[in-house]
């Protein structure tokens, strides 16, 4: 994330805040030295939690990985501990602005990171199915030979394994994707195919190469410009439910409009039987994670 903002530019400084402190420096002169490259002067460096008292956006990215064997819960309630520890120490510092979460796994983590903050809901996101949505686009895209800039269609639900595609409302350019896979004699099958894609790619990514880096990387960045920038950009982010989707108390991948108060407002669908049962699932599996110790940590 921070290499693709050092080759945006859009922002004035970039503090990086690790628990290895000499690792941490490493990356600030690494990404210093880029600097006479990139497109403007920004001040990278090394820092500590009192760096946060003036930031607009503070992203966390930190966790640990599933490991061999280890259950998501067992997982969920390690990186419980650490998303509350950092939260903490971000506060005390007397920040005040927006909170983006891409940690794993990060529904659950942007709830526990808006609890701990006391932060008003909007300003507390978690990177959602963002990443999703772009692994999507960029698949359909390939699929019809259309622009993935042209392809307007969303990932919605966990970023997991239950998240769906809300198909009615996609579209390429203004023409329904549905539409579009009858008049070009498409099997319809091959949707189904493009999401399980969606899905499968993070396996498949850290089966190769142990990790994903520089999709999410870019999503996030994309991301903390809507906020920069004030864009009013429609986004699927990780986002609080208060009655929409007939969901309430859960952080949840869904359409929302992203400016600098950060989730300015959630775009509610009218979703079909099929993507409602999906989303409710998506939001149950989410609130049972949080039972029992997750939510003793969050209150301790």
């Amino acid at each position: 994330m921070a290499y693709s903002m050092l080759n945006r530019g859009g922002i004035d400084e970039l503090v990086l805040i690790d628990i290895d402190k000499e690792k941490t420096k490493g990356e600030e002169m690494d990404l210093s030295h880029g600097l006479p490259y990139a497109p403007q002067k920004m001040l990278i460096k090394a820092g500590d939690y009192e760096e946060c008292k003036d930031a607009e956006v503070v992203v966390i990215t930190a966790g640990v990985a599933q490991k061999p064997g280890q259950t998501r819960l067992e997982l969920a309630q390690v990186n419980t501990k650490i998303m509350k520890q950092i939260t903490k120490s971000i506060m005390a510092s007397g920040f005040h602005g927006i909170i983006i979460v891409a940690s794993n796994p990060v529904d659950l983590m942007a709830y526990v990171v808006w609890k701990v903050s006391g932060l008003p809901k909007n300003k507390v996101i978690g990177s959602g199915t963002v990443l999703d949505t772009a692994r999507l686009r960029y698949l359909m895209a390939d699929y019809l030979q259309i622009s993935s800039k042209n392809i307007h269609a969303y990932i919605m639900g966990e970023h997991g394994d239950s998240s769906f595609v809300p198909w009615d409302h996609a579209y390429v350019g203004c023409k329904k994707v549905k539409d579009i896979m009858k008049d070009g004699n498409h099997p319809m099958e091959d949707l189904k195919k493009i999401h399980e894609g969606v899905v499968n790619a993070a396996y498949e990514i850290i089966d190769k190469k142990k990790a994903t880096y520089y999709g999410i990387g870019m999503a996030l960045n994309r991301l903390v410009r809507a906020i920069l920038d004030n864009e009013n950009s429609i986004l699927t982010v990780s986002t609080y439910l208060e009655n929409q989707y007939g969901q309430n108390d859960v952080y949840i991948g869904v359409p929302a409009i992203i400016n600098e108060d950060g989730v300015r407002e959630l775009i509610e669908l009218n979703l079909n039987e099929y993507e409602q049962e999906k989303l409710d699932s998506s939001c149950s599996l989410i609130k049972q994670m949080r039972e029992g110790e997750i939510q003793k940590i969050i209150e301790e």
